[in-house]
């Protein structure tokens, strides 16, 4: 069974808001006591939210699928439905959120850090809440919005100031057993360490982490072995320790070919240097070259002979072993010290700025854009409020249905579809092609007290046309021409004695 999970794919769905209530207040010796009815709730929002004791996603490996409450239906005498509570998930410093194609939708560093990755749904008002002086009794309420959803991918990349690679079986975790207090396993085999282990130096006044690697090996960073599940966590390090077997019995490896294949491994690798930590490219960061096991005699001289050759490339190199702990304390404080220059270096964390972006004067919210194809043309509108009006729009209520038109004409939705050239029955669709409202579009009349009828109805949409003179002339005259060919017809089944009694004859 897993124990650590550091990529997973999470599917959230904010709750739906709850629909408002269309009520009439009755109360004795109160006739005309008005609408009461009350709004629907909000539902909740899937929130994820950094918290110190979460140290792995593998909560969300066993339970991808997360719902947030939704809110519930308004009720009459102005009671407001009940508003869904936020689900909030924690997950470790330093998870990365992405969008199924990659893109980084935001770096939680620090406790407290917040995203939202599905909102919630807006509950729908009630009758109460839509009463004006021209509608004072709406026999309709508001639906609610469907919550978002959205799936994400979240990846844990783990903060720490140091990070050691290397080969597998070069001695890593041993060397962050002997430095800190950790106690990663250990075994003379290779990837020992399948996931990364973490510890805490302190070296004099100084303290930072260190960060255990599972081993990396010639095309790690195409996926080979286990380095490209893992080198994802060398992005936030600050500082590079190349562990080199000084003791390896494998044929064709020496130290030197060993660092030139994981400098190309790290160079290689395309890390998102848009996260916090990783904006410098892994070959610019500061490294430190560490010969291991230099307990063994035999490594000790390949030692001696390829540190000159590795002091020349201008790195710093420490011969220690993690058995007889030689040459740890030297090569913790010169750790510390690279750190503190790291963090100094480091920038100053900007204040959060307030961005406003304020509309553009001829930005209407909307677009109406004419489409055509297999012969057919039609009108699509997308916009934020139309698309969300007709989502809180009950099409089985007449009155709601006149609500909404009204609302995209005070838009302006009918004077762009006149000036795309539509007409008085053309096909309409407002909202995405895979889940719009269709309709045939007719011009709506400017909707006033007048128009009102009974609640729930709309006299825009019933039918009380006038037939003209034209149309009663022909309607008049299509009648008595059926009289008249009733009437003959008639005469000739009588002539033919079709009405004759066999009995009188």
């Amino acid at each position: 069974m897993a124990t650590f999970v550091d990529r997973v794919v999470l599917h959230a769905t904010g709750g739906d808001g709850g629909h408002g209530c269309a009520s009439i207040h009755r109360e004795k010796f109160k006739p005309l006591a008005g609408p009461d009815g009350g709004n629907g709730g909000n539902g909740g929002s899937v929130i994820l939210e950094v918290d110190p004791q979460v140290t792995t996603l593998l909560e969300f490996h066993h339970l991808p699928h997360r719902h947030a409450p939704s809110g519930t239906q308004g009720m009459g005498d102005h009671r407001s439905g009940s508003t869904g509570e936020d689900l909030i998930l924690g997950v470790p410093d330093g998870t990365v959120v992405k969008s199924p194609d990659g893109e980084v939708l935001a770096d939680l560093v620090g406790t407290g850090a917040q995203y939202v990755v599905a909102a919630g749904g807006r509950g729908g008002l009630g009758n109460a809440a839509l009463a004006s002086p021209r509608r004072k009794a709406p026999g309709f309420a508001l639906l609610g919005e469907p919550g978002e959803s959205a799936d994400v991918v979240l990846e844990l990349k783990t903060i720490a100031d140091v990070a050691l690679v290397g080969y597998p079986s070069a001695g890593k975790s041993s060397l962050v057993a002997a430095i800190s207090a950790a106690r990663p396993k250990i075994a003379d085999y290779p990837f020992t360490t399948l996931v990364p282990n973490l510890g805490v130096v302190q070296a004099g006044d100084a303290r930072y982490t260190v960060a255990d690697v599972p081993g990396l090996i010639p095309g790690a960073s195409e996926g080979r072995g286990l380095g490209l599940e893992f080198l994802r966590h060398v992005e936030r390090c600050a500082v590079l320790v190349h562990v080199l077997d000084c003791a390896t019995l494998e044929p064709g490896r020496d130290p030197i070919s060993d660092l030139e294949v994981i400098e190309a491994e790290l160079a290689a690798y395309a890390g998102d240097l848009s996260i916090e930590g990783g904006r410098v490219p892994l070959t610019e960061r500061p490294r430190i070259v560490v010969l291991n096991k230099v307990d063994v005699p035999e490594a000790r001289e390949l030692a001696e002979l390829v540190r000159p050759e590795l002091e020349a490339r201008g790195l710093r190199v420490f011969e220690v072993s993690t058995a007889s702990h030689e040459g740890l304390r030297p090569l913790t404080f010169a750790l510390a010290e690279m750190v503190a220059q790291a963090r100094r270096d480091a920038p100053e964390p900007e204040a959060t700025r307030v961005v406003l972006r304020p509309r553009a004067v001829d930005d209407a919210g909307f677009t109406v854009t004419r489409r055509e194809a297999a012969g057919a043309v039609w009108f699509q509108v997308r916009g934020e409020k139309p698309e969300r009006w007709v989502r809180q729009t009950d099409f089985n209520n007449d009155e709601a249905v006149g609500y909404l038109a009204d609302r995209l004409a005070r838009l302006g939705v009918e004077e762009r579809l006149y000036a795309a050239g539509a007409v008085a029955g053309d096909e309409v669709r407002i909202g995405p092609e895979t889940n719009s409202v269709v309709f045939d579009w007719e011009p709506t009349l400017v909707t006033g007290a007048e128009l009102l009828g009974r609640r729930g109805t709309d006299a825009r949409l019933d039918d009380h046309s006038r037939p003209t003179r034209g149309e009663k002339r022909a309607e008049f005259k299509e009648r008595m021409d059926a009289k008249a060919a009733a009437r003959a017809e008639l005469w000739t089944e009588r002539q033919h004695g079709v009405w004759t009694d066999p009995d009188k004859d």
